[in-house]
């Protein structure tokens, strides 16, 4: 192990594996695949290590900031945290299941395509990703996503307005299953719920740095900062090396299997800048859709629940109906990002929901190289599928919110962003449909594996970084 080498240590160097960045992806491929195979290995990461104790310290996850690292055509952001553990240190730690027909869309309803995998094969590599993560969850979830293993931890305290719901709804309402930890491990304290789950304070959230530094700092392991990949040298249908840019100057290594797992955005932009610009390369840039609405409630108070989000209601989300308009998936708040209610003695009689709709992928949503060869994001806007899904669901509110004693649902609009960048090197099963296989190898260049996000060829409403840990650690169990 040798944390933070020097460019010049591995400049010329051959690897046995060479892997891109070192978030979801990344990470957890390396964590399944370092347990069954002995292997020398270089782990490239474009931004710095930033500690727990430093991120508090400045108030930000990295001193790189995302907009700093691509171009757009909208003011749309799309977030991402450049750094060791990539989005680890940013993400929310919300980690529901995809629903298993999220996998069959086109079987099923006629739209998106369909996954080349289904939920029973990704189910073992739920649980192990679940396990890695203490994920705390409530087991009456398996009515929707069975399970073969129990969650790790217990489920979090729930708020009044959601025990209510459950009560009323069983098969429908669930507590949100979370990576921030209910009772505490050997390296992270109980969830405090301070509501900034961002930058956890009291480090209860999983991240790289109290979850994954095994991996970067397994013996076999060399990790290069401050390292941005630009291109893929390739010839006779492999992968042969790669150039990375460290301080302005440019370094060359080689390697028998490549691991690219930046972001969607900054993964398709090194595939582009290599030649390998298929005609899925890029394309289909997406995120879930999301609006914030909150409800006035009669004579119950909220916000008592141990965590920041306490609940997930699937009333609006599978059936007939996605043959035309999208699922939607109702977040239950434990924070008061609307603030609390203006009159005397009723601060807390108000719940804020987020309610999340699929997406389809676009080719109209694309990532290209700007003049400089620098990603740039060329977006449209959601599809009409997501729009008239999220009106389905705002026409439904109000009966799905029937066990509450509801004064008035107010409209607080569109989110900028979900924060997950997906769909941009899909996996299919063919070559005319996808850039990689059902095991996340590229169709035609078989020493290259893509992972995290930008696999995914449909868009869930379910926060994506579980689903990514766990195809990284199926793609890891069958490597030949």
């Amino acid at each position: 192990m040798v944390l933070d080498l020097r460019p010049e240590q591995v400049a010329g160097e051959h690897f046995d594996v060479v892997v891109i960045g070192s978030g979801f992806g990344s990470a957890f491929f390396l964590h399944g695949f370092l347990k069954s195979r002995k292997a020398r290995v270089l782990l490239l990461e474009w931004g710095r290590h930033n500690s727990h104790a430093w991120q508090l310290e400045h108030g930000a996850n990295t001193d790189l900031k995302d907009e700093q690292t691509y171009r757009s055509n909208s003011t749309k952001p799309w977030n991402y945290t450049i750094g060791l553990g990539g989005g680890t240190n940013c993400w929310f730690a919300q980690t529901p299941r995809f629903h298993p027909n999220d996998f069959r869309l086109k079987s099923l309803y006629g739209i998106g395509q369909d996954w080349p995998i289904s939920y029973d094969d990704l189910e073992p590599f739920y649980c192990q990703a679940e396990t890695v993560m203490s994920i705390s969850g409530d087991p009456d979830m398996d009515a929707l996503m069975p399970r073969s293993m129990p969650f790790p931890q217990p489920p979090h305290r729930m708020s009044t307005p959601d025990r209510m719901m459950k009560t009323a709804q069983p098969d429908r309402h669930f507590v949100m299953p979370t990576a921030r930890a209910r009772v505490a491990t050997e390296q992270r304290p109980a969830c405090c719920a301070s509501l900034r789950c961002w930058l956890c304070p009291a480090d209860a959230k999983f991240t790289a740095n109290n979850g994954l530094m095994h991996v970067f700092e397994h013996p076999d392991v060399s990790v290069c900062l401050g390292a941005e990949v630009r291109r893929l040298d390739h010839a006779a249908g492999a992968i042969s090396g790669l150039t990375f840019r460290h301080d302005g100057k440019e370094h060359v290594v080689t390697g028998d299997l490549f691991v690219l797992g930046a972001n969607g955005i900054q993964s398709a932009a090194i595939m582009l800048r290599s030649g390998l610009d298929g005609e899925f390369v890029g394309r289909g840039l997406h995120e879930s859709y999301g609006w914030n609405f909150e409800a006035y409630l009669d004579g119950i108070d909220n916000f008592d629940g141990s965590t920041i989000t306490t609940g997930l209601n699937y009333g609006l989300y599978d059936g007939e109906h996605r043959s035309e308009q999208a699922a939607a998936l109702v977040y239950f708040e434990n924070r008061w990002q609307h603030g609390l209610r203006p009159e005397k003695g009723r601060l807390r009689q108000t719940l804020p929901l987020v309610i999340v709709a699929e997406d389809l992928l676009d080719s109209e949503n694309f990532v290209s190289l700007d003049e400089n060869d620098n990603a740039f994001v060329n977006y449209k806007g959601p599809a009409d599928y997501a729009v008239q899904g999220m009106a389905r669901a705002r026409e439904k509110l109000p009966e799905l919110l029937g066990p509450l004693p509801v004064e008035k649902i107010i409209v607080h609009g569109l989110r900028g962003t979900e924060s997950h960048v997906q769909g941009t090197l899909r996996m299919g099963k063919y070559a005319s449909e996808s850039v990689v296989d059902r095991d996340l190898v590229h169709h035609d260049f078989r020493n290259l594996l893509v992972v995290g996000t930008s696999t995914f060829p449909t868009c869930s409403c379910a926060n994506p970084s579980l689903t990514a840990a766990a195809l990284s650690l199926r793609a890891a169990s069958r490597i030949g």
